[in-house]
């Protein structure tokens, strides 16, 4: 495997480390930020005393490292046309997560009327859960045909479960006003677990039949 390619995987080792470094740096500028009941993305709002620059330590550089993930996941699993769909869905979240930096949702982000940004901002994020959601769900059925791996496939089926049953919990927070963070948390952290564990399968150097991998 080329030095590129270890490189552009390797970013999908990080981002789990850099979401808890960031989220946490971040919310210890916020006065009385609550991980339990707060949504991260109160930490970027409109008018958070951390407004100005969350979205620079979180939001963009997440995005950045899922794009280069997105790109040598495409490299590694060429020969797979369902594979390479899984890294536009890894490119598609990347994005995502630029817009809901970019898109400052509104002070609360749960307004009754929501602007034009806040909109925006709840687009980014479903489709940041759509395409992440549909990418795991698709390795759940990949895992063991590429990779060569059952667990990685029922790893992948987990995650997805675990994915829909917390977005489900965080609906019914969002209505109580109670542990939306906390269920919000467990849905993304799931999620960018998934990633890494993606990755380090990826960076194994155990070599595929490429017939095999090019009907898939």
């Amino acid at each position: 495997m080329k030095t590129l390619d270890r490189l552009l995987l390797g970013c999908g080792l990080l981002i789990p480390v850099w979401l808890l470094m960031g989220v946490t740096l971040t919310a210890a500028s916020y006065p009385g930020f609550s991980h339990l009941h707060q949504a991260m993305s109160q930490l970027g709002a409109v008018g958070a005393p951390t407004q100005g620059w969350s979205a620079l330590l979180n939001n963009f550089p997440l995005g950045g490292l899922f794009a280069l993930f997105a790109w040598g996941l495409a490299r590694r699993w060429r020969q797979s046309n369902w594979a390479r769909l899984s890294a536009l869905l890894v490119l598609v979240h990347a994005l995502g997560s630029i817009g809901t930096g970019w898109f400052a949702c509104d002070q609360g982000c749960a307004p009754a009327q929501p602007s034009f940004s806040q909109q925006m901002h709840n687009l980014s994020g479903l489709l940041m859960f759509l395409s992440l959601t549909l990418a795991s769900l698709l390795w759940s059925w990949l895992g063991k045909r590429v990779a060569g791996s059952a667990s990685l496939a029922w790893w992948s089926l987990a995650c997805t479960v675990l994915a829909i049953v917390s977005v489900i919990l965080m609906a019914q927070a969002a209505h109580s006003g109670e542990w939306f963070g906390l269920y919000q948390r467990l849905n993304y952290g799931v999620s960018v677990i998934w990633i890494a564990i993606l990755a380090l399968y990826s960076l194994r150097s155990t070599r595929r039949n490429p017939l095999r991998m090019a009907i898939i």
